[in-house]
């Protein structure tokens, strides 16, 4: 999986946009103008930054030497996912849905219902 497949993936979700506001360095994607993805452009390899419940995101860094507690981000709800092959495509994008999901069913319910 590169950087430009993750992106395609995340900006084929409902609502989703892009931006760089950190920098031109870190691509970010929102849902309903909230953060549910921050991509690093230039590390190597690609590390993506995605939202996750709690026991879910200890459970993924103790079985996964890729997954990371989220840098920069609160380590509670985030990890950092490095793209290296170790895991599996459709996990990654598994992960990328909950993230979105999670994001989205926070939204108010007139921003959700334009998502529908």
């Amino acid at each position: 999986m590169n950087i430009e497949i993750l992106r395609d993936y995340c900006l084929a979700k409902a609502g989703v946009t892009e931006s760089f506001p950190f920098g031109e360095t870190t691509l970010v994607f929102k849902v309903g103008g909230k953060i549910f993805s921050l991509v690093d452009t230039e590390s190597r390899p690609t590390t993506i930054n995605l939202k996750c419940d709690p026991e879910r995101a200890v459970q993924l860094r103790e079985e996964y030497p890729a997954v990371v507690p989220g840098y920069h981000m609160n380590k509670t709800h985030w990890n950092t996912v490095t793209i290296d092959g170790s895991v599996r495509s459709s996990e990654v994008q598994e992960w990328i849905d909950h993230s979105y999901e999670l994001v989205r069913k926070s939204l108010p319910k007139a921003i959700r219902d334009q998502l529908n």
